[in-house]
């Protein structure tokens, strides 16, 4: 294994240093990449590995019908899922026969992007063609009853979209994610201590890798100093092993620490307790009622330690992973198990159950339920603790569920504050740690429309090519400055409708993006929704990527007189991340710019500073640095004058991108 993994290193330092080149058209080069990559995923599942291969082949050859239908599949099965539609719709506009399922395999990559229309679109061009070839057997061959499941899935994600929770979803950063699978985050109430696990290379205790080329699962913590969480470490070789070990839950004290091993049955649940010097015990099996020779998932307590919810693939169950309670008996042993029943279980996989600490609502995560895609996470409430009777679970909504995977929930001692892992596009790779926090609710008359006659604001964006002014189709999403997402609505190729209840004046950030394409990120300014109707309508032109376009960050913060970037900047940055890995031969200048305000020396090391943090951010997603070229300007290029502060200075202090390749 550790062959292996020498040799894919050295062939992904070629790509690497490869894909910052311009790339044109040649066959061979293509069909090098693509027996290379062929040849990985023919010895190995390092799928990672291979897909960054088979893109630059796909790329080399827009033709290749097999490299680009590969490549598609590759990210639909790893990450960046929304890019599959730019391989698979060049095969698609060739032979739209080559694979049988390829309309499923678009529309796919449409549902993971949030284009609910295009999908819907495509997965009913796909049932077509079954409806037409019911005899067709093929390995390549999707069941009606997946393609039925996601166009209920795409309807469910449009009325979602629409109307979102007032929630903030933060990602934890650096200090807790990586590139590789950060999830399952678990706290204590005081929420002092997050531990969590991870896929990563650096600080894991295994020399050698899985068959995947990715090291096998470690449990790391971190610590909060300050109100900041530390760089997490690994807990250490007590508690971590030569393969797979992943935390599940973490009893409100702290104190007990339960875990998921494999090898035992098809995997089982133990726990670890915590010791007066702080270290954790040798961890120990749960009894046999709740571990079985099947697979038992993950666990939580409840805060009184007298009930447990559980996961567990064991027969008897409504199918799949089904999630189950089990009490003490009255000499305190774990051997009351129930099945939860139907009202909580489906055909489908129920995972990852947290019971919060009013010991009455219960979050999970289900494949089997009103969702958007993958595991949603839902909520129910006990009604009768005797009869075991809940409520009908309820879909926690957008944007804490998307059309991937969202999933682990675990909440804090502070009400509607959770921590949760999800595959976004704002992530540093895969699966990462988010905070999910309650934003304030607008005021009552807002939330009751009807009754005060208060109507929403429209507000119609209309995105279009710069250069011809013809509507195109983007990624268009509005949000207020304390993150709320307002819902939205497609009114058609590149027009999206945004309804604003708030009652008083706010400011909103409208974000726009499309693959070949600047993204755009504007300040909106909107008055309060009143009884008459409002229409407001904002044209908002999007520059193709070519050489020589200039572009402001207008959205990436720093600390005063300092190069520190806030924490506000990572949405706009992780777009230019986007950008930059759909383009993999664009190569930036990052601008750092000041006002006249200071000695020149001054203004010069911190403008260039500056460009260094934004390079910094963008290397450490997984931008080559050679591909990045920072300079600090001072304040030799003022866009105006500086005369005064919110005319002149203000605009001046920016940092800005300037394409040198493309």
């Amino acid at each position: 294994m550790q062959r292996i993994r020498g040799g894919l290193i050295f062939l992904t330092f070629i790509f690497a240093a490869l894909s910052s080149w311009a790339q044109e058209q040649s066959k061979e080069q293509a069909r090098q990449y693509f027996e290379m990559a062929s040849e990985i995923m023919a010895g190995t599942k390092a799928i990672d590995d291979a897909r960054e291969l088979m893109v630059i082949a796909a790329n080399y050859d827009t033709t290749n019908l097999k490299a680009n239908t590969d490549a598609g599949i590759m990210h639909l099965r790893t990450i960046q899922k929304e890019q599959s539609v730019k391989y698979l719709m060049r095969v698609f506009r060739q032979n739209p026969n080559f694979r049988f399922d390829l309309e499923f395999q678009i529309a796919s990559g449409y549902h993971f992007g949030l284009y609910f229309d295009k999908a819907i679109d495509f997965y009913t061009r796909y049932k077509t063609k079954l409806d037409r070839n019911p005899n067709y057997k093929g390995k390549d061959r999707v069941d009606a009853k997946e393609v039925v499941k996601r166009l209920e899935e795409c309807a469910t994600g449009k009325e979602l979209l629409a109307n979102p929770k007032p929630f903030s979803i933060t990602n934890l950063g650096p200090e807790i994610n990586s590139e590789f699978d950060d999830y399952a985050p678990v706290v204590n109430a005081a929420e002092s201590e997050l531990i969590f696990t991870t896929r990563r290379r650096d600080g894991n205790l295994n020399e050698n890798v899985g068959e995947d080329n990715k090291p096998f699962e470690d449990i790391f913590v971190s610590k909060k100093e300050g109100g900041n969480w530390q760089p997490a470490k690994n807990i250490g070789p007590v508690v971590n092993t030569r393969f797979n070990d992943s935390n599940i839950a973490l009893s409100p004290n702290g104190n007990i620490l339960f875990l998921y091993k494999d090898g035992v049955g098809d995997g089982d649940i133990f726990s670890s307790t915590k010791q007066p010097d702080s270290t954790w015990a040798k961890p120990v099996a749960f009894p046999g009622s709740i571990n079985s020779s099947f697979y038992e998932s993950s666990i939580s307590i409840t805060k009184d330690e007298s009930t447990i919810y559980f996961a567990s693939e064991r027969p008897g169950g409504l199918g799949g992973i089904d999630i189950y309670s089990c009490t003490k008996d009255k000499k305190g042993g774990w051997t009351l198990v129930k099945n939860l029943g139907p009202m909580i279980n489906t055909e489908y996989d129920e995972d990852a159950p947290f019971i919060d600490y009013d010991g009455k609502t219960l979050y999970f995560s289900s494949r089997g339920r009103k969702g958007m895609g993958g595991f949603d996470i839902f909520k129910t409430t006990l009604i009768d603790l005797e009869k075991k009777e809940w409520t009908e679970p309820e879909n926690v909504g957008y944007p804490i569920n998307t059309p991937d995977d969202d999933v682990f929930i675990v909440g804090t001692g502070t009400p509607n504050r959770f921590y949760f892992s999800s595959a976004r596009a704002d992530g540093y790779g895969y699966s990462d740690i988010y905070l999910i926090s309650d934003l304030k609710k607008e005021p009552e008359v807002a939330k009751n429309p009807e009754k005060k006659g208060i109507q929403p604001i429209r507000f119609i964006v209309e995105v279009v090519d710069a250069t011809t002014k013809e509507p195109i189709d983007a990624v268009a999403k509005m949000r207020g400055k304390d993150n709320t997402i307002i819902g939205s609505a497609s009114l058609g190729t590149g027009s999206y409708e945004f309804g604003v209840m708030s009652t008083v004046p706010k400011e909103y950030v409208v974000s726009v993006e499309l693959e070949g394409y600047i993204f755009e990120n504007l300040k909106v300014n909107l008055g309060r929704a009143t009884e008459e109707s409002q229409t407001i309508t904002r044209r908002v032109l999007l520059r193709k990527v070519a050489v020589g376009e200039i572009s402001a960050l207008r959205h990436v913060f720093f600390d005063f007189g300092k190069a520190t970037l806030q924490e506000a900047s990572s949405e706009e940055l992780n777009m230019m991340v986007t950008m930059m890995k759909q383009n993999q031969s664009m190569q930036v200048e990052i601008g750092g710019h000041t006002d006249d305000v200071g000695s020149d020396t001054f203004n010069k090391k911190l403008s260039q500073q500056r460009a260094d943090a934004v390079k910094n951010y963008l290397t450490s997603n997984g931008i080559g640095g050679r591909r990045i070229k920072s300079i600090g300007y001072g304040e030799e290029k003022p866009l105006v004058s500086n005369d005064d502060e919110s005319g002149g200075r203000e605009i001046n202090r920016r940092v800005e991108f300037k394409i040198l390749a493309k």
